[in-house]
């Protein structure tokens, strides 16, 4: 929410973080996948600051600071491998961490 593309960056020395309440929604998306998975995405707000305001527009300036938290919802089952135990031989062509 900060001005146009290509702008300084607004100067964050002064801003200031802005309380906020939820008007409406929870932020919540849910996505089918094209191999059938459904993810739900949520945007967690950490801060809103408020930076000055937009020397173009004169409008307020607005920093947000944020973090999706992706969960799946649902799987296939084709597309589930067993968990790696320890101990157990490691798939060269995995992916590392997805087992």
């Amino acid at each position: 929410m900060i001005g146009s593309p290509g702008a300084p960056p607004p100067d964050l020395s002064n801003a200031e973080i802005v309380d906020y309440q939820v008007v409406e929604g929870d932020g919540r998306v849910r996505l089918k996948l094209k191999d059938g998975s459904v993810v739900e995405i949520r945007l967690e707000i950490m801060n809103i600051l408020r930076a000055g305001n937009d020397p173009n527009t004169g409008l307020p300036a607005y920093i947000v600071q944020s973090a999706p938290l992706v969960r799946l919802v649902e799987c296939p089952k084709e597309l589930r491998k067993p968990p790696l135990r320890p101990g157990a031989k490691v798939d060269s062509k995995a992916l590392p961490g997805f087992g």
